[in-house]
């Protein structure tokens, strides 16, 4: 069977009885997404399936087929002006990781939440990831990264619509020489 993970269609093979992670982990080598409880309860293994963070560890391969998989290693490719995703440039920035296993489903389910909730509070931030563990207890720097990435999102979002002001004014300019051209050929 085949799958849709980070917006390529890949041959997955025999996907009846297998879970998402070990899919994406040992057929597809994809081993940013991680394996921790196997109950759903740590968030490790988050992806997205169509957008929504799915524990990949309790989700059948076969019930996301036809549906859009994004993993750790898709998701700098859905950042708005290309290069690292602003979660991802913020745990980088604040050296958020220690040991690492958690990482890639704390940036899915991060990034999730920032798509939906550009200017969080620290409240709703704590909130977002209360369901995502770390075993080395870096909570204080990961709420600081999601508060830095969203920091990142809206300039990058700015610059995004300075460009486009300027792509507008410049057309314009060029309507308006093309016009005088015009006026004097004329």
């Amino acid at each position: 069977m085949q799958l849709n993970v980070n917006d390529t269609v890949v041959e997955a093979g025999d996907l009846e009885g297998r879970l998402l992670v070990y899919v994406l982990r040992d057929k597809l080598g994809l081993t940013g997404t991680r394996f921790g409880c196997g109950a759903g309860h740590c968030g490790s293994c988050t992806v997205w399936v169509d957008g929504v963070p799915t524990r990949s560890c309790q989700k059948p391969a076969a019930g996301v087929v036809g549906q859009a998989i994004t993993t750790i290693e898709g998701l700098a490719a859905t950042a708005d002006g290309g290069g690292l995703h602003p979660v991802q440039q913020a745990f980088l920035e604040l050296q958020v990781p220690q040991c690492g296993w958690c990482m890639s489903g704390q940036m899915m389910t991060a990034a999730a939440f920032l798509r939906d909730n550009p200017e969080p509070a620290r409240a709703e931030v704590e909130a977002a990831l209360d369901q995502n563990y770390c075993r080395c207890g870096t909570y204080h720097r990961l709420r600081q990264a999601v508060l830095r990435a969203a920091e990142i999102q809206r300039g990058r979002a700015a610059e995004i619509q300075r460009g486009r002001a300027a792509e507008i004014q410049r057309g314009r300019a060029a309507e308006i020489q093309r016009g005088r051209a015009a006026e004097v050929a004329a």
